[in-house]
């Protein structure tokens, strides 16, 4: 197992089968940096164009199609004091009539600064014009933007998502995680990016706070594993994801996902899956703003331990 110490000099705004910056072994882990959706680094340089620009790919021996590839996030943490943030919620959000209303107050969409302390985990809105005046919030350091190579020589754009991940703007992709991914190329080729330093749920704004990140994470592999969408477990839950639209199509994949889980992976009766899952299932949006919706399949791990089968 060894420790890589990567600093990136180039950037792709489209996850797929790009010439590997680092090959690197299951168990190793990789220390680097994303820079913010802008193209902007730590330094305060623009060294990419716009798009959430991503870090890798990194090749991982022995990764083939079938096989799943785990990341477990170690660290994400923003290397800057400097944030910005869209201050206008999605129109899709929004009921039509009220975009009327709106339309003639805030006709064109604005971004709020923010001044991120990274000793203390706070970020201050440095635009008190928009009546919050100078509101301080704890931040809570997420990856909005992250995957492997997709299949058929695909090379798809990060502003969406699909099976092999990509942006997914999931406030749960944080530290401690970890992210189980389908392999569809040798190498799997993992990408990283789009650093956000809070987020509220759906990203219903199109942004997050968006800033470049330090980030850590290891990886392992299981072979024939045979997912087909993104899996990941926390400390309090096993989770399923999504990527689709309209919402009901992403919540069909991240439901069917889970019930695979459940019963593949952890032997469970089909019968039983369901009836579980239709009385203790949680879903979380992960965002209802870019081309494909992100929907979250939920089961509590303590909930599962404490399962006890009736005697044979």
């Amino acid at each position: 197992m060894a420790r890589h110490e990567f600093d990136s000099v180039e950037f792709h705004s489209t996850i797929g089968s790009h010439p590997p910056v680092l090959r690197i072994e299951p168990g190793d882990t990789v220390v680097t940096a994303t820079v913010d959706a802008g193209g902007w680094d730590a330094r305060g340089r623009q060294v990419a164009a716009p798009g959430n620009p991503q870090t890798g790919p990194f090749f991982v021996t022995g990764a083939e199609p079938g096989d799943a590839l785990e990341v477990r996030f170690d660290r994400i943490w923003p290397n800057r004091d400097r944030a910005v943030a869209s201050t206008s919620i999605a129109p899709r959000v929004l009921e039509p009539e009220y975009l009327q209303e709106l339309s003639s107050v805030t006709p064109e969409r604005v971004f709020a600064e923010w001044h991120v302390d990274t000793k203390q985990g706070t970020a201050m809105l440095m635009s008190p014009e928009t009546g919050l005046g100078h509101l301080v919030l704890p931040i809570d350091p997420m990856l909005g933007c992250f995957g492997v190579a997709p299949d058929r020589g695909q090379a798809i754009s990060t502003a969406t998502s699909g099976p092999y991940g990509g942006n997914m703007d999931y406030r749960g992709f944080r530290v401690g995680v970890t992210v189980s991914l389908p392999v569809f190329v040798e190498g799997a080729l993992f990408f990283v990016g789009d650093g956000h330093a809070l987020q509220g749920e759906g990203e219903i704004a199109g942004t997050g706070l968006e800033i470049s990140m330090d980030v850590e994470f290891s990886v392992a592999l299981r072979k024939r594993a045979g997912i087909r969408w993104p899996r990941g477990e926390s400390r309090e839950h096993m989770f399923t994801v999504g990527n689709a639209r309209p919402m009901d199509q992403a919540i069909q994949h991240a439901t069917t996902e889970m019930v695979r889980w459940l019963q593949n992976d952890l032997c469970m009766d089909a019968l039983g899956v369901h009836t579980l899952m239709g009385q203790c299932v949680e879903y979380d949006v992960g965002n209802v703003y870019d081309p494909a919706y992100t929907m979250v399949c939920k089961i509590s791990k303590g909930l599962l331990a404490g399962l006890r089968r009736a005697p044979a």
